[in-house]
């Protein structure tokens, strides 16, 4: 199965994702986008096929969103996008594409709605509370 991750190796949340696909025995197409950056089509794309806005997208913590505007109400998604292209940071992280959809993984274990194998249990969420248990079942984290 072709499995795509954009991915910033310095967030924990989207190394973490990128380990639980390797874990499961995948090994995925990883796209490092602030190396590559983003095109307008790519993230309407992407932003699509995840059904969700750019603004659901837009990554405040630890960037330049708000001195920007872009926290603003009345911002276009047009605009986020914009910036985004601009801006390669701005986008969260990380957003996984498989043949069973396209979302983004925050927290991490969300990576398990697109993928049909997933890691042999035991195994720990980010967190290091249970997430799938010794049969394979996944634990329920609320």
């Amino acid at each position: 199965m072709d499995i795509t991750i954009h991915h910033f190796p310095e967030c924990g949340t989207s190394t973490h994702t990128l380990q639980i696909i390797r874990d499961a025995g995948y090994d995925p197409i990883v796209v490092e986008y602030m190396k590559t950056g983003w095109t307008k089509v790519q993230l309407i794309e992407l932003f699509g096929a995840a059904d969700m806005t750019a603004r659901r997208a837009l990554r405040i913590h630890k960037t330049n969103a708000k001195e920007l505007g872009l926290t603003a109400e009345g911002v276009s998604e047009e605009a986020i996008i914009d910036a985004m292209v601009q801006f390669p940071k701005l986008v969260n992280r990380p957003i996984v594409v498989t043949e069973y959809g396209t979302a983004l993984c925050r927290p991490s274990e969300d990576v398990l709605e697109l993928l049909p194998k997933w890691p042999a249990g035991p195994y720990n969420a980010k967190n290091g509370t249970l997430l799938i248990d010794e049969e394979g079942n996944r634990v329920d984290l609320s």
